[in-house]
């Protein structure tokens, strides 16, 4: 594999230092949670609209209508994924939902696991178990201070169901198309999602103050684009154990963020709970990495067996 001239290390960085700007985004705008999140997907389309029409339009021609009804459901869960994780950031802190929301790959694993039929490992699951409890802290914690930060830790629980379920159906749909044309399809039936629910609900979508629409534009760019794209962009030169890894430094760079530019307390059961949460998310992805890597050598050899000499 041919190198990179630009450090991927330093683009990891990057995206991670990014995508904690979410986060606070979110907490400085007065617009409501729906509101927020289809302006944010609105503005990632509008900036993605280019290129798309450009490079790859095309590849629509390709979509069977699986994939349309798997595209559905995936704007459906990101959509909401959004609303809940939004709502979250309006009755806990910062360093809460984004550590909760780290969770992610245990939820993945759980669906894996029900749908895929996947093996479960002893050492997956006490990790699974280890990172559980450390929410379990957390969420007590924000209990002991109000009921209010209690149901912000829900709903950021929910929210990263979601987002998983967003990924699940998502993965079988991304092997067919590019990185570009599959986010630019789940983020536009999203928004459409948003924009419907954001009716129903009765909520204006204008006007809002000029700082409003900054942040709008902000989490288009920073958090979605930015952020995330450079993390699309290091998979050609970094294993996904990694990058999964990094990611879980957002909730300590939006903790610090929150603390530095919105006073945030820190709470010791965030610390703790935080901590138990990584290590135990950090210990299920060296474990995936291992089963996969053991998979991987026993179809090698399998392959082999059955080659004619």
């Amino acid at each position: 594999m041919a190198e990179s001239k630009v450090n991927p290390y330093l683009l990891l960085a990057v995206g991670v230092i990014s995508v904690s700007t979410s986060a606070i985004l979110v907490k400085v705008s007065s617009a409501p949670s729906g509101v927020l999140a289809f302006y944010r997907l609105l503005f990632t389309i509008l900036l993605m609209t280019p290129v798309f029409v450009l490079k790859y339009v095309r590849e629509l021609q390709v979509i069977t209508k699986r994939d349309w009804l798997f595209s559905v459901i995936a704007g459906i869960f990101l959509a909401f994924h959004f609303i809940l994780w939004f709502e979250s950031l309006n009755y806990t802190s910062v360093a809460s939902s984004t550590v909760l929301v780290t969770l992610q790959p245990l939820f993945a694993f759980i669906g894996a696991y029900l749908f895929f039929k996947e093996k479960l490992t002893g050492k997956a699951v006490i990790s699974a178990l280890l990172a559980v409890t450390g929410s379990f802290i957390i969420s007590w914690g924000d209990f002991r201070i109000s009921g209010t930060a209690l149901w912000g830790d829900i709903l950021a629980l929910l929210a990263c169901a979601l987002v998983t379920g967003y990924l699940l159906f998502g993965q079988t749909i991304r092997k067919r198309l590019s990185l570009i044309t599959y986010t630019y399809l789940v983020y536009a039936i999203s928004a459409v999602v948003l924009l419907i629910y954001v009716l129903f609900r009765g909520e204006a979508l204008g006007p809002y103050p000029k700082e409003d629409w900054i942040y709008f534009l902000l989490l288009a760019i920073i958090p979605t684009l930015l952020g995330h794209t450079l993390f699309n962009w290091s998979l050609k030169w970094l294993s996904t154990s990694t990058i999964s890894m990094a990611i879980l430094f957002e909730p300590i760079g939006a903790s610090i963020l929150a603390y530095w530019l919105l006073a945030e307390k820190i709470l010791l059961t965030q610390v703790i709970g935080g901590m138990v949460i990584i290590l135990g998310v950090t210990l299920f992805l060296v474990e995936e990495r291992k089963v996969k890597k053991m998979v991987q050598h026993v179809n090698e050899v399998k392959k082999n067996e059955e080659v004619p000499y």
